[in-house]
């Protein structure tokens, strides 16, 4: 746990809020680490992948492409598992050292807010600040008309290079605009300066994210919201909005893909745009959430970085377990009678686990197989039905999304799931490496 707050530092804090209110309404010079153009999230459920996961990132340096890894795991996911934050940090120094990683590489406290942030404050130094749950809730109307008043430049009509059609935006939708997000990022510059506080602005990254919310950003929408993290003088390097589609856990993108790839591009350019205007880092990038496995659209995302020269953070999670479980049903014997455990447990509580992930899992119960058909596959059955090949027939997306969600059931295993990780490590890892590098490093930052 991260030490509590002294007097020094709330003094600190309320030195910084006091500041803040008499800053211009562009960030100068931001103290920050910064981050690298091209980092890759990596989520580790138990803890045992950090070495499988490192290794894909050395392939893809070795081939052309340096992406850093960022090892992210959430206040929730550590709740589910029953583990602590500093765990992902020791799991990512050991392989480092081992393997003899020279690049930077980052820990992320993953969808943390005020009430949860404290406890990766020593761990930690890449933070994902979620503030989706204050979309919406409305602003003070002072705080909006000041703010608007602050940025003159963002009413009329607004010329964004690399977008064809000039922004038409009245003062009004200005103000509706800063009504819906200007109390998040307010919530964004507390959990900023909380953080700031106690570890010091030059000693981490700060990512926002907006993407747990109802309906998709626009580009107008995004120029507002970073116009409004300016003012609030957060030095972001990554933002996560909202995009067009959906982006379930574990399985492909649901959507107009040619759609998502203007929006894509037209929010790089909106992000170019406020670097130059507002002074934000020139490191800023745009972040995908829940972006594993989502294959039909790293075409169009490797073409959009490529157009504006643009890094990129894209962060994945739950593919990894999957991986876990797909190499213990290959491994066979007890592995796959414990893959099947899982499954037939996971059918049995389905309705708590999906809970959670309501929004971004779609489940057709009907095309679940049952727990008894399951039990009679072989390995090969099971490893095609959860492995993400999509032009294999016996693939089954339901399926993978509801192990994908049901990581809780071998976490209350406990040590007998962890134990069968190191029996068969080495499996194991050869699928979590192979599925990172190939399925997701390559299309991305490689493919030509």
């Amino acid at each position: 746990m991260a030490p509590p707050v002294t007097h020094r530092d709330q003094a600190e804090l309320e030195s910084t809020k006091a500041q803040y209110s008499k800053t211009p309404k562009t960030l100068k010079h931001p103290s920050m680490k910064k981050i690298s153009k091209y980092t890759f999230g990596v989520g580790d459920r138990f803890a045992h992948q950090a070495k499988a996961q490192l290794q894909a990132c050395i392939q893809a340096t070795a081939a052309g492409a340096e992406v850093v890894p960022v090892w992210n795991k959430s206040h929730r996911e550590h709740q589910t598992v029953g583990s602590q934050p500093d765990s992902v940090r020791q799991a990512a120094d050991a392989a480092v050292a081992e393997l003899g990683w020279t690049k930077p590489y980052h820990v992320d406290a993953d969808h943390i807010n005020l009430s949860t942030v404290d406890g990766f404050i020593a761990s930690s130094d890449f933070y994902t600040l979620d503030v989706a749950d204050s979309i919406g809730q409305p602003a003070s109307p002072a705080d909006v008309t000041a703010f608007v008043d602050r940025f003159p430049q963002l009413v009329g009509t607004v010329t964004i290079p690399g977008i064809d059609s000039p922004f038409e935006i009245s003062r009004q939708q200005v103000e509706q605009i800063a009504g819906k997000y200007l109390l998040a990022v307010q919530q964004a510059g507390e959990i900023y300066r909380h953080i700031a506080a106690q570890k010091g602005a030059d000693e981490f990254i700060t990512e926002v994210s907006m993407d747990e919310t109802d309906s998709p950003q626009t580009p107008p929408e995004l120029l507002v919201i970073l116009a409004a993290i300016a003012d609030q003088q957060i030095p972001i390097q990554t933002i996560a909005p909202k995009f067009t589609g959906r982006f379930n856990k574990g399985v492909d993108y649901v959507g107009d893909v040619q759609q998502f790839e203007q929006e894509f591009s037209d929010d790089l350019a909106v992000i170019d745009y406020c670097v130059k205007e507002f002074g934000l880092p020139e490191t800023l990038k745009l972040s995908v959430h829940s972006g594993s496995d989502k294959f039909s659209i790293y075409g169009p995302i490797r073409r959009c970085i490529a157009k504006f020269d643009a890094g990129l953070h894209i962060k994945t999670a739950g593919t990894n377990w999957l991986e876990e479980v797909i190499g213990l049903a290959e491994a066979g014997g007890d592995g796959l009678e414990l893959a099947k455990e899982i499954y037939a447990q996971a059918l049995a509580h389905k309705d708590a686990l999906c809970a959670p992930y309501a929004t971004v899992i779609d489940i057709d119960d009907a095309k679940l197989p049952s727990a008894d058909e399951v039990n009679g596959w072989s390995s090969e059955q099971f490893v095609s039905a959860l492995r993400h090949d999509q032009s294999n027939p016996q693939f089954n997306d339901n399926l993978r999304q509801l192990i994908h969600v049901g990581y809780k059931i071998a976490a209350q295993l406990g040590d007998r799931y962890l134990d069968m990780l190191d029996k068969y490590e080495t499996v194991i890892a050869k699928n979590v490496t192979e599925n990172l590098y190939d399925r997701h490093l390559k299309p991305l930052f490689l493919d030509r």
